[in-house]
């Protein structure tokens, strides 16, 4: 399914723009923009697509979203029937990706904002706690204008960037390049893996690639990443697979291979162990 670019106009170019909707059901598509956007759902429920993920909505449910990520949100199919009860609820806030270019992120007071613009390169959804106090504010940034609006914002990405109740939405590979790593050795090791993770990876190679004894490199490789070399390729092909089952252009098989996995039944229990689907769910459930 091919995105569509949503081009957003800012009334008389304010920094921020807003929208409170109440509706039968979600409308927009399939899309991505170059704005950065965040979402707060009051009422509704259904499915989000971020990229290569797939996930359950409900009431209070709070995601970042960065430049030019595809999704959408799609209500579940009672919503679509006609003379339904039930409506969805929600707030959009969208400012430009210029808002914090330039000199701005040179203040230390802006280096914490900062992380988390460069997190939502892979979307971000809050946990559900955090999204509660969180979504007060956003009714307070809905309910403002003018210079106020400006700063509740700040004061929102402020405490979206300080707390660690979230998780990352798409894979690794949406995210890759936004790497800024100071370490030479590991920048060489991540970029190996990038274009090579369709092929056999053997740890004695990319342990030559970082100077390091193949047990030496295992303990540097988590320490920097959180994961093992296994666990770090091994995301990228399910991330890769996802992306490529959601183009719908190539059979589960296909995808398989194309990936990475030399093993239909093993691709099949590892996709279902990171997605909670198998891979012929996982497309149904994109193209219904």
């Amino acid at each position: 399914m091919k995105a569509m670019q949503e081009h957003i106009d800012f009334p008389l170019r304010s920094v921020v723009k807003v929208k409170w909707q109440k509706k039968p059901h979600f409308t927009y598509p399939w899309h991505f923009h170059s704005e950065y956007e965040i979402l707060y759902v009051i009422e509704g429920a259904g499915t989000s697509f971020v990229a290569d993920n797939i996930e359950q909505f409900g009431p209070g449910d709070l995601a970042m979203l960065g430049s030019n990520l595809p999704h959408f949100w799609r209500s579940d199919e009672k919503y679509y029937v006609e003379d339904s009860a039930g409506n969805i609820n929600y707030i959009v806030i969208q400012f430009s990706e210029d808002l914090f270019r330039g000199p701005l992120f040179q203040y230390p007071e802006f280096h914490i904002i900062q992380e988390l613009i460069e997190r939502s390169s892979r979307g971000i959804r809050f946990s559900p706690p955090f999204s509660k106090e969180a979504g007060k504010q956003i009714i307070k940034i809905a309910q403002s204008s003018g210079f106020d609006r400006v700063i509740l914002l700040l004061q929102l990405l402020h405490e979206l960037a300080k707390t660690e109740q979230f998780k990352m939405l798409a894979g690794e590979l949406y995210h890759f390049q936004k790497h800024d790593f100071t370490d030479d050795r590991l920048t060489r090791v991540l970029h190996f893996l990038a274009t090579r993770y369709q092929q056999k990876i053997e740890l004695e190679q990319v342990a030559e690639i970082a100077h390091l004894h193949p047990s030496a490199f295992c303990r540097f490789f988590k320490e920097k990443t959180g994961k093992s070399l296994s666990e770090y390729v091994c995301d990228l092909r399910i991330s890769y697979a996802c992306k490529l089952i959601v183009e719908g252009k190539l059979s589960i098989s296909q995808i398989c291979f194309e990936s990475g996995f030399n093993n239909l039944s093993n691709f099949n229990r590892t996709f279902k162990r990171h997605t909670q689907m198998t891979p012929t769910e996982y497309f149904g459930h994109f193209h219904k």
